[in-house]
């Protein structure tokens, strides 16, 4: 590209996306919003009239020919005074993206698009050009190319600007989280295309998406972003125009420009954190618009018929979605906005999909405001504060005197109101596990893609709701549990026949609610854990002796430990014995557990069970001396009152509890809090026993208060060495209890077990 027509191409393409958000709103019955696409062509009409040189000329006589004859389908019905026709508005709907398609080929030398079917009609003077290469008089040398935007045919990869420092971060942050939405949109739906390419639906919502993309590019400038979502949006309009059918090969360009677009969102977030501020982002754009410019000009595989292609007057504008980021206006055109991806309701359902895309109504956005999640957090801490305050008030040793029946009514309406306030601001944090779930459709097509084999992805319980930290946290596991499931789980396809199975396998995965719980699970038919086999290794690598009695479940607890593979080569997927050790890691550090149920040839199940939320507790309130302890129910399996003889000694080991036949170490967790207990004597205490991973351990403690949910308070950074505690809650009397850590316990006892022996 001329460095001479740069300045003009970046006026022409905001004039054309400015005609699109007027062209959003027009209303042919009350007249409204032609004034404003007229007075923008009259605009692009000068603009295009005062461009000289001879770069790209054939392409430039074209688009100037194509202006006059939109500006003569405005300026005949001013001066009729009569309304635009459905007609009329589909043309322009039509003319709008031809023309930024248009003045792209006329930037970077390349063939121009054909002129849409039946424009001769209307401006007879517009003649389709052949797509071909336009001549230039004047010779391109790598002087004449522009260096913010190499020539295409000689290199790969392009940087792109990375967070300037006098960026509005604001603004910057708002681009970001509006993108993230798109892009999962995107994916989403060119997953149902790859399934069904002519779903008119949904070509019409991810065309949509890239058009709200490339606005939202425009207003930030990132001109890089800008070119590439073009030309991916370009094959969009052609295929729901029926000019082009989408295949295989378009289906892999898409995402891998989606992906591109989501490297580039990434690092710019990164640098919003502070991470190298400004860094140029290299992002392989060029071969890609090559890419998808040769596959348009070419074709990709046969057009569909006439009668299959969307029909026009049933699309919504394609920029109604453009939404809006500052107060800031550029005169005489209105600034575009950004917006997450709502798209605009169809008349018709859509087909049954894998990973359906969102279909709510546009006006739905209307209601959705975006909160920072800080004030989120400090709101939800102070309704945490309103509800310890409640419950002192509750129980306050002078309020119980009083014998009054309007107190009484009072406080329970007061207990009804904080409950209300309380659950309401905690719902405010919770989402849907959909996004998530849906992001293993594109993991699992790759996958399947990449090993040979064919695989299906079903999800059950996507609109599930829990904590919105939760389900960050969840995103790493699941990709490793997922990956796992695709390599060792899944057999090859000619195995699967052999073994009397359907040819593609399937993950499922699936999440409900189980008391104050979410159960996640990710279930595989493929050929299953094998124990002799996960044994052997087990035994090979010294994490077991050979002459160790273990059950099945024990057994299968072992492809937990850090580094243990049964892989038998290494692959890109897995193989490396990285993965499962850190999946129970992220489980724990969530106060979950995870579970493992598997039959030999019918495939496994894992099952993950984790809180609603990371900022209430449900603990057993347990009493040590005048002390209050709290432990997180899902680690306990048990408590009792021991019986004389159930507690022993073993050299070596420490005090051992005979529980259900095995031996359980016993932890007095008075004498390691240094905390005075009333009961010395086991027999006179409670044994409370706790799971951590596949070890458990028995506390010796005085006596259970109860159950109950509390709102978890940091112990801060005067505490960050203190192992033995995940928390503080203030309780209902005003005291504190202290969170117990009982993974932390565990590996404690362990090592102490050890250094023992």
């Amino acid at each position: 590209m001329s460095d001479d027509i740069k300045p003009f191409t970046g006026k022409v393409k905001t004039l054309l996306q400015h005609i699109a958000l007027e062209l959003a709103f027009v209303d042919p019955v009350q007249e409204s919003g032609v004034d404003g696409i007229h007075d923008l062509l009259t605009q692009l009409t000068e603009l295009l009239t005062g461009v000289s040189g001879s770069h790209g000329t054939d392409t430039l006589d074209v688009i100037r020919l194509a202006q006059r004859a939109a500006r003569r389908w405005i300026d005949e019905r001013i001066a009729d005074d009569s309304r635009l026709t459905a007609e009329t508005i589909q043309r322009l709907h039509e003319w709008q993206p031809w023309m930024e398609s248009a003045v792209t080929a006329w930037e970077y030398n390349l063939p121009c698009p054909t002129l849409p079917d039946g424009w001769q009609d209307v401006a007879p003077t517009v003649a389709p050009l052949p797509s071909k290469q336009p001549t230039s008089t004047q010779p391109t040398t790598k002087a004449s190319v522009s260096r913010a935007i190499p020539a295409l045919e000689d290199v790969e990869e392009q940087l792109a600007d990375g967070l300037a420092a006098d960026a509005d971060q604001e603004m910057v942050s708002l681009f970001c989280s509006s993108a993230q939405d798109l892009l999962q949109d995107i994916e989403q739906g060119v997953l149902v295309l790859e399934e069904n390419p002519n779903e008119s639906t949904t070509i019409d919502t991810v065309f949509r998406a890239f058009h709200t993309f490339k606005g939202n590019a425009g207003v930030m400038n990132f001109v890089v972003l800008q070119r590439l979502t073009h030309e991916l949006e370009s094959l969009l309009d052609a295929a729901r125009r029926g000019t082009f059918q989408l295949g295989r090969e378009s289906i892999d360009l898409i995402l891998q420009g989606a992906d591109i677009l989501k490297r580039y969102v990434t690092e710019l977030s990164s640098q919003l954190s502070g991470v190298e501020v400004g860094r140029k982002i290299s992002l392989p754009i060029p071969s890609l618009v090559r890419r998808a410019h040769r596959m348009l000009t070419t074709g990709s595989g046969p057009v569909p018929a006439k009668s299959s292609a969307p029909v026009v007057q049933n699309r919504a504008p394609a920029s109604v979605e453009i939404p809006a980021i500052s107060s800031t206006t550029v005169q005489p055109i209105p600034t575009p906005v950004f917006a997450a991806a709502q798209p605009v309701a169809s008349p018709e359902p859509p087909a049954k999909q894998v990973a359906p895309t969102k279909q709510a109504p546009a006006s739905s956005a209307v209601g959705i405001v975006r909160v920072d999640t800080l004030k989120l957090d400090g709101l939800i801490d102070l309704v945490g504060e309103l509800v310890i305050a409640q419950s002192m008030v509750v129980q306050n040793p002078d309020l119980k005197n009083i014998t009054s029946e309007h107190l009484s009514r009072s406080l329970g309406q007061l207990r009804g109101i904080t409950s209300d306030l309380q659950r309401t601001a905690m719902s405010l944090r919770m989402v849907p596990i959909r996004n998530t779930f849906q992001k293993m459709a594109r993991l699992v097509r790759d996958l399947a893609a990449q090993q040979g084999k064919e695989i299906q992805l079903v999800l059950e319980g996507e609109d599930t709701e829990l904590d919105r930290n939760i389900v960050e946290e969840l995103s790493d596991p699941l990709i490793h549990m997922i990956r796992n499931s695709a390599d060792h789980g899944i057999e090859a396809t000619d195995r699967r026949i052999a073994d009397g199975k359907p040819r593609a396998g399937t993950i499922t995965l699936r999440a409900f609610h189980q008391g104050g719980f979410i159960v996640i699970q990710i279930q595989d038919d493929g050929k299953g854990l094998v124990p002799d086999r996960i044994l052997a290794k087990a035994v090979e690598r010294g994490l077991v002796k050979p002459d160790n009695s273990l059950d099945e479940q024990e057994i299968f607890e072992l492809i937990f430990a850090p580094g243990f593979s049964t892989a038998e080569q290494i692959t890109d997927v897995s193989g490396r014995g990285v993965g499962m050790d850190v999946v129970r890691r992220n489980i724990e550090k969530m106060r979950g557990k995870i579970e493992i149920q598997s039959v030999a040839g019918a495939g496994t199940t894992f099952t993950l069970f984790v809180p609603l939320t990371l900022a209430i507790i449900e603990g057993l309130l347990v009493g040590v001396g005048d002390q209050r302890y709290i432990i997180p129910t899902l680690s306990v399996r048990e408590s009792f009152r021991p019986l004389p003889g159930m507690v022993t000694t073993v050299h070596g080991r420490g005090e051992m509890v005979h529980v259900r036949g095995r031996l359980t170490p016993m932890l007095r967790l008075g004498d390691h809090l240094h905390t005075p207990v009333n009961a010395v004597d086991p027999t006179q205490g409670i044994v409370v026993v706790v799971e951590a991973g596949q070890d458990s351990r028995c506390l010796l403690v005085d006596e259970l208060i109860g159950k109950q949910e509390v709102v978890i308070k940091s112990l801060g950074e005067m505490f960050h060495n203190q192992t033995a505690f995940a928390g503080a809650a203030i309780l209902g009397d005003g005291r504190v209890g202290l969170i117990l850590d009982i993974h932390a316990l565990v590996k404690l006892k362990l090592k102490h077990a050890e250094t023992a022996a």
